[in-house]
């Protein structure tokens, strides 16, 4: 085995391992109590999840359950919890309604074939060139969309459902203050619906969505023809399913990095997501990815450490919706309108738009943000929002770098130096020949790059046609201070561009 393996296996050991969780009662006990909690959180948001999918209530519940128990074996970042979220939800939103339950899966299953080959090919490693503005953008453009997904159960409702909601939201402000040993979006739930039912309110409920399961989760083969019109309809959705589970569980999983001070296998973590999503298809579930407020409430919350917190949470998850269906059943949607509300509110970065902030901020990092934001909501897609606020920052990015070169003259005797500084690439090259003056120089021209390097082959091409210029006027130039890099890329690529 190489050195670097070895330091790998030792980089992503995990710390506590859950053979030394097993062997303390005390550790034991600490993960098997936060498995609960978060069991019990997951339980209002996967329904609302499902909502938001336009699917049953169980489809969100299973894929919630599956994914949860399959990342806790497979996944490269211990305590982190996978489960039907609203980001995937989103996406998909629009295949059921459109083509049907069998598509749906289809849909999910691909996404997870995506997942795992893109871990496979290492796109864990892009997660660095995603700017913060970009990620900022997508995390309130994520919020906006929970928000304004509630607007169904709003309009046109029971009067009841207004003062309902209201309700929700007042015990959600409030009960972290009194304690934060229970999820306050568990307690919302539970004090909403002890309202309705002992005042027997007539609002609609989550059995109205549709049936809660009774048992296990069984085989679904979506019965769809393969065929290249069936991939078309459905790649563009798994698509963007892959790329927004991908960026929320990798996000998730360098948060939790930061919390616990341990190493996560992100690469590991990415082809994990796939087969977990995989694995919720063939189910019958939803697909989903890492949950950022359950996760916060395992680890921060409850002091989770290892993978038996995320098993409990999945097989909590499950039991307290078969064995407690009839309640859960009985649920307002009011109720977990409030929760959602509450998320929106909760994962909307309010401090990206104060005005301090936006003052201080680079008007192109604002943009970037604004940009991103605009995206999705246009598009409704959160991968293609990403991918183009990305896109918006490079090109501000090489904009701006590509005034940083600057060419410095100095005449002594029959030489002149020109003094090149800044990075030497397409978009600050491409000016380069206008800044030398071939009739005025003397006959011998000296080009200094000491304080630069050559990144591409536009440069190259720039200072051939430099020197070319010059030679049409009987002058010699001569290039010095280049570093062995810009050395080797001129020496491959000059003189091929005629």
């Amino acid at each position: 085995m190489s050195a670097t393996a070895i330091d790998d296996r030792a980089r992503y050991r995990a710390n506590p391992t859950v053979l030394q969780a097993l062997k303390s009662p005390r550790m034991l006990t600490r993960e098997v109590l936060a498995g609960l909690v978060v069991g019990l959180a997951l339980i209002p948001e996967a329904i609302a999840f499902s909502v938001i999918a336009g699917v049953d209530p169980k489809v969100g519940l299973f894929s919630s359950f599956i994914m949860a128990v399959s990342i806790a074996f497979l996944g490269g970042r211990p305590a982190m919890v996978t489960a039907a979220t609203g980001a995937v939800a989103l996406v998909i939103a629009p295949v059921a309604p459109t083509y049907g339950m069998d598509y749906f899966i289809a849909t999910v299953i691909l996404a997870g074939i995506f997942q795992v080959l893109l871990g496979v090919l290492g796109v864990a490693k892009l997660m660095r060139f995603i700017p913060r503005s970009v990620m900022v953008g997508f995390v309130n453009a994520l919020a906006i969309f929970v928000f304004s997904s509630q607007f169904p159960q709003l309009i046109g409702a029971p009067w009841m459902v207004y003062p309902l909601v209201a309700l929700g939201i007042v015990v959600m402000i409030a009960m972290p203050k009194i304690t934060t040993i229970v999820p306050a979006p568990l307690v919302s739930v539970i004090i909403v619906t002890a309202v309705v039912m002992a005042f027997a309110v007539t609002v609609p409920t989550v059995g109205d969505q549709g049936e809660l399961p009774k048992s296990l989760p069984e085989l679904f083969v979506p019965n769809v023809p393969l065929t290249w019109e069936t991939f078309t309809i459905i790649a563009p959705f798994a698509l963007g399913v892959a790329l927004v589970g991908l960026m929320e569980s990798l996000l998730t999983a360098k948060l939790v990095d930061e919390i616990t001070d341990t190493h996560s296998n992100k690469t590991r973590e990415s082809w994990a997501q796939g087969v977990a999503n995989m694995l919720s298809g063939i189910f019958g579930g939803m697909g989903g990815c890492a949950v950022i407020g359950q996760t916060m409430i395992g680890v921060k919350a409850s002091g989770a450490r290892t993978r038996i917190s995320t098993f409990c949470a999945g097989i909590f998850l499950f039991l307290l919706v078969v064995v407690f269906g009839d309640f859960v059943s009985t649920i307002p949607m009011a109720a977990l309108v409030a929760v959602m509300i509450m998320v929106a509110i909760g994962a909307f970065d309010w401090h990206s738009v104060k005005p301090s902030t936006l003052k201080r901020m680079p008007k192109s990092e604002t943009f970037v943000m604004v940009a991103t934001v605009a995206l999705v909501l246009l598009t409704h897609n959160l991968a293609v929002g990403v991918v183009g606020g990305v896109l918006v920052a490079s090109v501000l990015f090489v904009r701006r770098v590509a005034h940083f070169v600057s060419v410095s003259r100095t005449v002594a005797g029959d030489v002149v130096t020109y003094t090149v500084t800044g990075e030497l690439f397409f978009a600050s090259s491409n000016d380069l020949t206008t800044l030398f003056s071939y009739p005025e120089d003397p006959d011998r021209v000296v080009i200094d790059l000491t304080g630069s390097h050559i990144w591409d082959a536009s440069t190259v091409a720039a200072l051939d046609a430099i020197e070319t210029k010059y030679t049409a006027l009987g002058k010699t130039v001569e290039i010095i201070g280049m570093n062995d890099s810009s050395q080797r890329m001129r020496g491959r690529l000059t003189g091929g561009f005629e």
